[in-house]
């Protein structure tokens, strides 16, 4: 197995367990919570389990980074950028940094205060706000999967 096998198979994994804890926030935890849990209760639920999944987020997406890099580097890739064919590196690129960005910067700065003192105010509303968030980052993130994939295997766009 040569190296860029073995990274490529690191990038896939990272992505798999990424993408699918947020469709699993944005297709289970969220609605669950919002119809099963007490107002008060959700709060607190919420922030224990996408506490942890969060943390492994963070693996995933540096892991993610680190290996999208290194092929784009091992394998000369960086035209690719210049050429509208390939979109979804540009849109991995775009998918990587939101959620790094969020993971790494946002939330501990000033997400998570907001998200706690908005859902303390109006528990509904600020999941149905969050909710609305995740289904658009994970829709984007499917397509952005799709495409790879498909553009990886030589589909022409």
């Amino acid at each position: 197995m040569d190296d860029i096998t073995f990274a490529r198979a690191l990038h896939v994994l990272a992505i798999v367990h990424w993408i699918g804890g947020v469709s699993f926030v944005t297709l289970t935890l969220l609605p669950g919570l919002t119809h099963s849990a007490p107002a008060a209760q959700r709060l607190d639920l919420f922030e224990m389990i996408e506490g942890r999944f969060a943390f492994q987020a963070r693996i995933s997406t540096l892991l993610a980074g680190a290996t999208g890099f290194y092929m784009t580097h091992r394998l000369d890739a960086w035209a690719r950028f210049a050429e509208p064919r390939y979109w979804w590196m540009h849109a991995m690129t775009a998918i990587w940094a939101i959620f790094t960005i969020v993971l790494f910067v946002a939330e501990p700065l000033f997400l998570h205060r907001w998200f706690r003192e908005r859902a303390m105010r109006d528990p509904d509303g600020t999941f149905r706000i969050v909710q609305r968030l995740h289904i658009v980052l994970m829709t984007a993130s499917l397509v952005t999967v799709a495409g790879a994939v498909l553009g990886a295997h030589g589909a022409p766009f």
